[in-house]
C-alpha cells in the first residue's frame, strides 16, 4: 500500500489472568510502541489499540485459584497491566478491555452477521463433562499425562512442560479440575467458522500478495498450516463467563475466546473514537487504512489466517502487515511464569523504576536492551550481565557520555550558548558529521519502514559512537590550552572550539528526534536541556544541521543513564533463584507437579560468574548433525572499511574459496589472522554485513578475561575436512 491516509495499530490482547513478564512487551508491545512513535514523529493519522483479554477459561481458572471470581480477577488484572504499560513508556491511544459492554455488544453483532448470511456451520459433537460438577469442560479444565513427554498434568491444549500443542482426546488418564474424576463425553452443539472454505483466498493473499513484505517465519507457519488442510473451527463454547451468543437456542454458550478477542481491536477503536468525537469506521472499512498487527508467533495463526477470514467475510480491511516476533528466552532457558523463571513487568518496575534513583530513565534502559535483542527473527535471550553491559558499555559510555561532555564542554568554554559555526575553516571530518546526521535519518527511516527495530535503534547508537570519535579527534579541552594574553584561548582556538561544541550540539539535538521512538523519557530530558518544545521531536527536523538558534542559552547538563554494579545484577539473579525454588515447592506441595519434572536450570548453587557464560539450552544429536564444520587456512585477510571490529576473511575451504566476515578486529590484526588455519560452520546461511556477504562463521573460543582464541586443529591438516 502506497501512502495510506491512516494507520492503525494492534497489539496483541494479553490475558487479563495474571502479571505479564518482558518476554511479552518485548513480542508484542515495544515494537508496537516504537512504530507508533515513528507514525506520530512523521505526523500521520495513527490510532493505536490493545486491551486486557478478559474472558476464555484462563480467567475462571485464576479466579478458582485466588478463591474470588472472574469479575474480581480481571478488574484486578486490567488496571495492573495497564499502569504497567504506561510505567514503560507503551503510548496506547486507547487501553480497552473486553469485558466492556461496547465490545459485547460489537462481538455479538459481528456474530450475527456471520451466523445470519450463513457463513456458520452449526454441528453437534462430543465434548468433555464433568458428571459431578454439571458442566461441559473447556480444554483448560482438563489435566492429564501429556502423549509426548509423559508429563502428568499437562493441560486439555497445551503441555507446559515439553511445550506441545494438544487436545483434550490425546491426553491419557484425563482427568476434571473442578472435581478430580474421569469425565465423560457427551454431545453439545457449537457453531463453527468453516476455514476450509476459505483455503484459496488465504494462499493468494499471503502467499502470493504478501510474500515479499512479510517475515519469513510468518509466511513459513501460514503455509505450514495451509499445507496441512485447514479444519472448521468452534466459534462457540460451554462456558458461563464470556460474550453471550446471541441466541435464543443458545442458552449456556458464550464466544470462543479466540473468536472474541481479535474483535476487540474494533470495539477498542469504537470506545477511542467515542472519547475523542472521531469516527471509527473508516480505520475498519476504508481501503486505505494501513492495518498492522504486532504479536508474538504463537499468535501467527489467529491474525494471520483465522481473524483475516473474519474480517473478510464481515466487510473489514486485511491486515497490510503482521511482524512477528519470536519468543525470548531468560538466562538459557524459556521464560515462564507458572515455573517463576519471568521477570514481570511489574517486578522490573518496582525495583528499577519506582525504587530507583534513575527513575524513568530505567524504562528507556529496558526498552533500550530489549530492542537490542529483539527476537526479529528467531527466538533471543534475556540476560542481566547482558543488560547491564548494554546500560554502561553502550548507554552510558556512548550516548550519555557523548551529551555529557558537550554539555559540560559548550558550558565551559562556549559560556552555557549555542555557539557559532565559522563556515571558512570547517574541515572534511567537519562536513563527513553533517553527512553522517543527514543519512543516519534515511538509515533509521527505511529499517522502520520495514520493522527492523532491532538495526534501526543500532544506527542511533552507532551516530552517538561517531560523535564520540568527533569529538575525541577535534579535542577541545586540547585546543583551549591555545591561549592569548588574557589567559582565554586565542581567537584561532576559540573558532575551532566553537566550530567543534556546534555541530555536537546539532547532531545532539538530532539525537533527541531519533532516539525518541526508542527512548522517549530520555528524548524528552533532552528537550528539557536544551530547552526546546516536544514539537522539536518531529521527524521532518531529523537530518537538519540548524536545529538549535546561534547563541542560545541551555540548561546545564543532567545525567540520562546511571552504571548499574554488579551487586544489584547479583541481587536479580538472587532473586530469580529464589522465586523459582518457591514456585516449585509451592506446586509439589499441591501436587501439581511430578517430583520426577527436571528442575529449573537455576535451582542449584548460583555463582555470578558461571551465569554471566550459561550452558544454552540442551539440543539432540540430529540438531548437532546439521552442523557441517570445517577446516580452513585464512589466504587472505584485510579490515571493513567503516567497522571497528570486522575482519573480512578469504579462506580456502580445499573444495572453494569463501568470503567470511568477522567480528574478531578488536583481538587480531589481518597480519596475524593471514595464514591461520581456523574452523568454519560451511553451512550456515549466508548474511550481509556492511554490504559484504559473509557465507560462514569462524568458530572462536572466549576466555573469562573477554580475550577471543582461535579454535583450530594442533598440527596442519587438510583444507575441507570435516570437524565431528
Amino acid at each position: 500500500m502506497n501512502s495510506p491516509k491512516r494507520y492503525l495499530v494492534t497489539s496483541a490482547l494479553p490475558y487479563a489472568n495474571g502479571l505479564k513478564h518482558i518476554g511479552h512487551l518485548a513480542g508484542a508491545y515495544l515494537p508496537a510502541d516504537i512504530y507508533v512513535r515513528y507514525l506520530r514523529a512523521m505526523k500521520k493519522d495513527v490510532v493505536y489499540v490493545s486491551g486486557s483479554d478478559e474472558h476464555g477459561a484462563a480467567i475462571t481458572i485464576q479466579a478458582m485459584k485466588e478463591q474470588t471470581t472472574p469479575r474480581e480477577i480481571v478488574d484486578k488484572y486490567h488496571a495492573i497491566l495497564k499502569q504497567n504499560m504506561a510505567d514503560l513508556g507503551i503510548s496506547f491511544d486507547i487501553y480497552h478491555r473486553t469485558s466492556d459492554p461496547i465490545h459485547h455488544e460489537t462481538a455479538q453483532e459481528f456474530f450475527t452477521s456471520l451466523n445470519n448470511r450463513g457463513e456458520l456451520e452449526v454441528k453437534e459433537t462430543e465434548q468433555f463433562f464433568d458428571e459431578e460438577a454439571k458442566t461441559f469442560l473447556a480444554d483448560r479444565y482438563i489435566v492429564g499425562t501429556c502423549p509426548v513427554c509423559g508429563h502428568p498434568n499437562a493441560y486439555g491444549d497445551q503441555c507446559e512442560k515439553c511445550g506441545s500443542s494438544l487436545s483434550p482426546e490425546m491426553l491419557i488418564n484425563p482427568r476434571s479440575t473442578l472435581s478430580g474424576n474421569a469425565p465423560v463425553m457427551r454431545a453439545t452443539k457449537h457453531w463453527f467458522l468453516p476455514l476450509n472454505k476459505h483455503e484459496n483466498f488465504l494462499r493468494e493473499w499471503i502467499l502470493t500478495e504478501h510474500k515479499e513484505d512479510w517475515k519469513t517465519n510468518v509466511l513459513g507457519q501460514c503455509k505450514s498450516w495451509l499445507d496441512a488442510g485447514l479444519q472448521p473451527r468452534a466459534v462457540t463454547r460451554d462456558l458461563d463467563w464470556g460474550v453471550q451468543v446471541p441466541l435464543a437456542d443458545a442458552q449456556g454458550k458464550v464466544l470462543y475466546v479466540w473468536f472474541d478477542a481479535p474483535i476487540g481491536y474494533i470495539s477498542a477503536t469504537k470506545q477511542w473514537a467515542l472519547d475523542n468525537k472521531k469516527e471509527w469506521e473508516p480505520y475498519w472499512h476504508d481501503k486505505d487504512t494501513k492495518l498492522v498487527h504486532f504479536i508474538g508467533k504463537d499468535n501467527i495463526v489467529f491474525h494471520c489466517i483465522i481473524f483475516p477470514v473474519m474480517l473478510k467475510l464481515h466487510g473489514n480491511v486485511l491486515p497490510e502487515n503482521v511482524p512477528s516476533n519470536e519468543f525470548m528466552n531468560l538466562e538459557g532457558d524459556k521464560m515462564s511464569t507458572s515455573r517463576g523463571w519471568s521477570i514481570e513487568m511489574e517486578d522490573y518496575i518496582n525495583d528499577w523504576i519506582r525504587k530507583d534513583n534513575g527513575g524513568d530513565s530505567m524504562a528507556d534502559v529496558l526498552r533500550y536492551y530489549l530492542t537490542s535483542i529483539s527476537p526479529e527473527t528467531k527466538d533471543s535471550e534475556f540476560t542481566w550481565k547482558g543488560f547491564q553491559d548494554a546500560n554502561n558499555n553502550e548507554l552510558v559510555s556512548i550516548f550519555g557520555n557523548f551529551v555529557n561532555r558537550t554539555f559540560v564542554l559548550m558550558h565551559k568554554l562556549c559560556k552555557g550558548k549555542v555557539p557559532v559555526l565559522h563556515a571558512d575553516i570547517m574541515d572534511e571530518s567537519d562536513r563527513r558529521l553533517f553527512t553522517e546526521i543527514s543519512a543516519s535519518k534515511s538509515r533509521v527511516e527505511s529499517l522502520l519502514e520495514q520493522y527492523k527495530f532491532r538495526d534501526a535503534q543500532f544506527e542511533v547508537i552507532d551516530l552517538a559512537r561517531k560523535g564520540n570519535k568527533y569529538m575525541q579527534d577535534k579535542q577541545p579541552w586540547i585546543v583551549a590550552k591555545q591561549t592569548g594574553e588574557n589567559g582565554l584561548p586565542n581567537a584561532e582556538a576559540q573558532q575551532q572550539i566553537d566550530n567543534c561544541l556546534h555541530i555536537c550540539l546539532q547532531l545532539t539535538a538530532n539525537l533527541s528526534i531519533l532516539v525518541n521512538p526508542f527512548l522517549p523519557f530520555t528524548a524528552r530530558k533532552l528537550c528539557y536541556m536544551m530547552k526546546v518544545v516536544d514539537k522539536m521531536l518531529d521527524w521532518e527536523n531529523a537530518g537538519k544541521s540548524k536545529l538549535l538558534s546561534v547563541g542560545y542559552s541551555l540548561r546545564e547538563p543532567q545525567l540520562l543513564f546511571r552504571k548499574i554494579d554488579d551487586t544489584e545484577i547479583a541481587a536479580q539473579i538472587e532473586k530469580l533463584k529464589l522465586k523459582t525454588r518457591a514456585m516449585e515447592e509451592a506446586k509439589q506441595a499441591s501436587g501439581e507437579t511430578s517430583p520426577s519434572q527436571p528442575e529449573p536450570a537455576i535451582d542449584k548453587p548460583v555463582d555470578v560468574s558461571e551465569k554471566e557464560n550459561p550452558v544454552k539450552p540442551e539440543i539432540v544429536f540430529d540438531d548437532f548433525a546439521k552442523v557441517d564444520l570445517r577446516i580452513g587456512t585464512v589466504i587472505k585477510c584485510e579490515k571493513v572499511e567503516k567497522a571497528d571490529k570486522l575482519l573480512r576473511l578469504e579462506v580456502d575451504l580445499g573444495f572453494e574459496t569463501r568470503t567470511v566476515v568477522s567480528g574478531i578486529a578488536m583481538h587480531f590484526t589481518p597480519e596475524e589472522v593471514l595464514g591461520k588455519q581456523v574452523t568454519v560452520v560451511a553451512n550456515l546461511a549466508p548474511r550481509k554485513m556492511r554490504g559484504i556477504e559473509s557465507k560462514g562463521m569462524i568458530l572462536m573460543a572466549e576466555d573469562k578475561n573477554g580475550k577471543l582464541h582461535f579454535v583450530n586443529p594442533e598440527g596442519k591438516i587438510d583444507e575441507g575436512s570435516g570437524v565431528s
